[in-house]
């Protein structure tokens, strides 16, 4: 048993499973480097970072990271037939981890990726940049466009696929559409193999309220699509990140034919991979970090096709959503302290720990949450070591009862 505290600051008694059921009884796979292939989806979870928790550093000072164990979490990945989408917001891109380790990851991650045979794309953005760094608007923009392009000619020379991601830069910068248009046109035609086209909703950034140049959702959603059918051979497909099932499914019905849709939607990503009679969307998601076992599964078992396929899809997803609306619950930019936290008890690394101390971004309550949560679909390989490292958290916060 283990004494857990509630929202309402009171203490409740959980007792721990005894399998971890979800994360396949502990094992993982046992071929070496890469897992055979997912058949019906593409699938990328977006990996975080592990800190070094011995790094004599500060929340604004450079951000440090233990890289063997970083790797060893991208092998875990690749181990499950899944593809790691690098340096992006899960790793913690603006916020904590800077550019000049952003590209240090790309390169290791790259190599690694080769060395194993795992399938890599990595995030191309501006965080070179501070968003106000004095300069006008039309300065601001052609350094935008720069920094883009830097981070661009560097993830393609490790031979990674690009993701543009939305930049706070461009955000605060741009004055309509047609500056997106510009901008993002002249990537594409450089661009050597087609990108994904990231849209990142304010939800997990704030900063990027108004992206592609309007408030209003549906306009932005014709100048997003005018942009990939201006140049559709250069866009392998969209991320998308708004957590609105409906609005993802009309965009990814408007797609050129061959441009994916990657669902970036954590709270309903099951019926989002699953589909229907009009199409589906794959996956680069967050949640698929900590699930990587189960999601791995789930997609073999649509592999299998038909209803039956299907049906055990959604059997073995659908019971993952609760926790994965609590981990990107409000002010969801922060879920990723609730990732980190299960890959510690998942026994993925040594120690509680993330760049720029951000393992303090959530309250002890809705950490214990996420651990019942985990704990009760089975995804822990070893449920003891988990119940023993949530009892370590709860003893530094004073819960010793």
């Amino acid at each position: 048993m283990i004494r857990l505290p509630g929202a309402d600051g009171q203490l409740y008694t959980y007792v721990p499973g005894s399998a971890g059921a979800a994360a396949g009884g502990g094992e993982e796979p046992t071929r070496e480097g890469v897992g055979a292939p997912l058949v019906s989806r593409t699938v990328f979870a977006a990996a975080h970072v592990v800190a070094d928790p011995l790094a004599d550093t500060s929340p604004d000072g450079p951000s440090a990271v233990d890289w063997d164990a970083t790797l060893a979490f991208r092998r875990h990945l690749w181990a499950h037939g899944l593809g790691v989408a690098e340096a992006m917001d899960t790793a913690q891109r603006g916020m904590g981890l800077e550019w000049e380790r952003a590209a240090e990851l790309i390169r290791r991650s790259a190599a690694e990726a080769r060395a194993v045979g795992g399938r890599i794309a990595c995030g191309v953005g501006t965080d070179q940049l501070s968003v106000a760094d004095g300069r006008s608007p039309a300065q601001l923009r052609d350094r935008i466009r720069a920094a883009y392009e830097e981070q661009l000619a560097l993830t393609e020379e490790t031979g990674a696929q690009a993701i543009l991601m939305a930049s706070r830069a461009l955000a605060a910068a741009a004055r309509g559409p047609e500056e997106y248009a510009e901008i993002y046109g002249a990537l594409l035609r450089q661009a050597a193999r087609p990108v994904i086209l990231h849209w990142l909703g304010p939800m997990f950034d704030p900063a990027l309220e108004g992206y592609w140049g309007s408030t209003d959702l549906d306009e932005a959603t014709d100048t997003f699509l005018a942009i990939i059918a201006a140049q559709p051979e250069k866009v392998d497909g969209v991320k998308v990140s708004l957590l609105d099932a409906d609005r993802e499914v009309a965009l990814r019905r408007r797609l050129p034919p061959g441009v994916r849709c990657y669902t970036g939607d954590d709270f309903h990503y099951p019926e989002l991979v699953a589909g229907d009679e009009q199409g589906h969307s794959d996956a680069l998601l967050g949640v698929f970090d900590p699930l990587a076992p189960v999601a791995a599964r789930a997609v073999r078992q649509l592999d299998e096709g038909g209803a039956r396929g299907r049906a055990a899809f959604r059997a073995t997803l659908d019971p993952t959503v609760p926790l994965a609306r609590h981990l990107f619950a409000p002010p969801t930019r922060y879920y990723k302290t609730g990732v980190v936290l299960l890959a510690w008890l998942a026994g993925h690394q040594d120690h509680f720990t993330m760049v720029g101390g951000l393992q303090s971004a959530r309250s002890l309550p809705h950490l214990a949450r996420a651990y019942e949560l985990a704990d009760g679909i089975g995804l822990f390989p070893d449920p003891e070591r988990a119940a023993a490292r949530m009892r370590q958290l709860l003893a530094v916060q004073g819960v010793t009862r």
